[in-house]
């Protein structure tokens, strides 16, 4: 079983309380606008946790929904691509990969997911999705998620969304999920995480589940 936890950086509460509540195990992953933001992943590193960061790309109702400045475009060309990445991969060091912010949109563009996928080539850094980039290969090491397990915000939803994803595990032998920093998600992926073992299942960081390309 392995867990990310995302949109950390931007509220220092939460961005704590994954840090320190959630075990060394979960992966957590880092907005890329955040001040502070390398601060913030020694501070995650030194707690055992790998770290991920996040690329804001273009999503239905774009630009009325907008992931901000560096948001990769749909219609943009390689060089657009690729220069916002350099920004966005230069904002910190300590990561092994990156994941999707949004990015419904972007996802559809065969140029633009082209150019993507070969700077985290050339850079040696892996892509694990929330799930919606599934049919998406091609970077140095590969994964997607097999839910998002906060989509309701409750502590039954996403208990819930955890022990499917658990029952998921004991059938294929592996399961991903993925969430957001909510206090309900931290607060509840902990309780849940603290009995794990003692169900069977070993919690993993998220870069186990990853697939490079010929294996």
């Amino acid at each position: 079983m392995a867990l990310i936890v995302g949109g950390l950086g931007l509220n220092a509460v939460t961005t704590r309380a994954a840090i320190e509540r959630l075990p060394p195990e979960v992966t957590l992953s880092f907005v890329p606008y955040a001040e502070n933001l390398q601060g913030w992943i020694d501070q995650a590193r030194a707690q055992g946790h790998e770290v991920m960061l996040e690329m804001p790309m273009e999503p239905s109702g774009y630009p009325d929904n907008d992931p901000g400045p560096y948001t990769l475009l749909a219609s943009g060309g390689p060089d657009d691509v690729k220069a916002k990445m350099d920004w966005l991969l230069g904002r910190a060091t300590g990561y092994f990969g990156v994941t999707n912010y949004l990015g419904d949109r972007f996802a559809a563009s065969d140029q633009g997911m082209g150019a993507f996928l070969s700077v985290l080539r050339q850079h040696g850094v892996a892509f694990l999705d929330d799930g919606s980039f599934q049919r998406r290969p091609g970077a140095w090491a590969r994964a997607s998620a097999d839910k998002i397990i906060d989509q309701t915000q409750s502590p039954a939803a996403v208990i819930a969304a955890l022990n499917s994803l658990e029952a998921q595990a004991k059938i294929r032998g592996s399961a991903l999920g993925t969430g957001f920093s909510y206090p309900v998600t931290v607060e509840t992926a902990a309780r849940w995480t603290a009995g794990l073992e003692q169900r069977g299942l070993q919690l993993a960081p998220a870069s186990a589940m990853t697939m490079r390309p010929g294996r």
